[in-house]
């Protein structure tokens, strides 16, 4: 299918400076961009790829000014965020690649099930009793769905996703392949012959909407109640949250991270990769939690930067981190 730098304008709000007829057939980066291609600049580490680029189209910041000369060709297309332009131009682009509504002839299907007629439910899906599925979701192959899951509308689970009895799957979610959401928390009580009994969990997950869990990826069941995921946030591939955790609005947590049991994370945290949080402890709202950092205590301070094991204030560890790279030059010093 293609598309005029006009017609990609006013999708996008921008303007056009070039060839408003030009037409592009595909997507590409602005470092191998190819005729029949569009491309984006916002990066300024790129810059210098726009005067070779070989794109047709290129969308670009208002303010941007060429400090060469643009290819032959090249079109332009400004709008106040390149970078967001073109993940709308990626969402639409997936949009219209989207398997067609309509429910696989392999697909086992419980009692009571409520599929949207505008839904996708691919090849060897399992769906148990009372499930529901809403309008545009799209549900790929081998996912399972226990009894009574309910998946919002427009949410899209990639091949190979579990989600346990009673969970809840909000609008506008993406489930990556590999991800399981309700199976048992580690929960476990010794007796006097240190044989660990297993504790039930009989809660669920709650998860709103608009969010993100990358591939392998698990979400524990609540032991009582509800482990929830507040609408916005997203989690990076390989994350393990616990039983009872919450985490707050528009939170993000990248790959590796694991969080323990009946944890509160606050909202518009930012927590980086391989990240261990112990415990019954309180995350507050704004805090940024460097990679490889471990949180032993609860942050209580909103907009507080962390780093190291155990974790305390960004400016502190840098302070503490120099000193640790003299220990060798000191230690000399002291010998002598």
């Amino acid at each position: 299918m293609e598309f005029t730098a006009l017609q990609i304008a006013q999708m996008l709000g921008g303007t056009v400076e070039g060839e408003a007829d030009i037409t592009v057939s595909g997507l590409s980066r602005i470092e191998d961009g190819k005729a029949g291609t569009l491309t984006f600049l916002s990066n300024p580490t790129y810059t210098e790829y726009i005067y070779q680029t070989g794109a047709s189209i290129a969308i670009v910041a208002r303010g941007f000014t060429p400090e060469k000369i643009l290819p032959q060709g090249l079109t332009l297309i400004r709008v106040e965020e390149p970078r967001l332009a073109f993940a709308r131009l990626l969402e639409a682009y997936a949009k219209m690649m989207a398997p067609r509504p309509g429910i696989h002839a392999s697909v086992i299907s419980g009692h009571n099930v409520l599929i949207a007629p505008t839904a996708y439910v691919g090849p060897g899906v399992i769906l148990g009793d009372g499930v529901q599925i809403g309008e545009h979701a799209q549900i790929h192959a081998g996912v399972t769905l226990a009894d009574h899951v309910r998946i919002g509308d427009n949410s899209m689970l990639y091949p190979g996703v579990h989600v346990y009895h009673h969970c809840e799957i909000g609008a506008h979610c993406t489930l990556h392949s590999g991800v399981v959401i309700g199976s048992d928390g580690f929960g476990f009580q010794p007796n006097a012959e240190n044989y660990y009994a297993k504790v039930t969990h009989i809660g669920n997950v709650v998860i709103e909407d608009h969010v993100e869990i990358g591939s392998n990826s698990t979400i524990d069941r609540a032991t009582l109640g509800s482990t929830i995921i507040r609408k916005g946030v997203k989690l990076d591939n390989l994350i393990q949250v616990a039983h009872n955790v919450e985490i707050g609005e528009n939170t993000v947590i990248a790959a590796q991270s694991g969080i323990a049991g009946s944890t509160r994370i606050g909202k518009n945290c930012l927590i980086g990769g391989q990240v261990g949080i112990v415990g019954h402890i309180t995350i507050a709202d704004g805090t940024k939690i460097a990679a490889q950092s471990g949180i032993g205590s609860s942050i209580t301070e909103p907009g507080t930067t962390v780093q190291g094991s155990p974790a305390f204030s960004i400016m502190d560890y840098k302070k503490s981190y120099v000193a640790f790279r003299n220990l060798p030059e000191f230690m000399k010093k002291m010998k002598d």
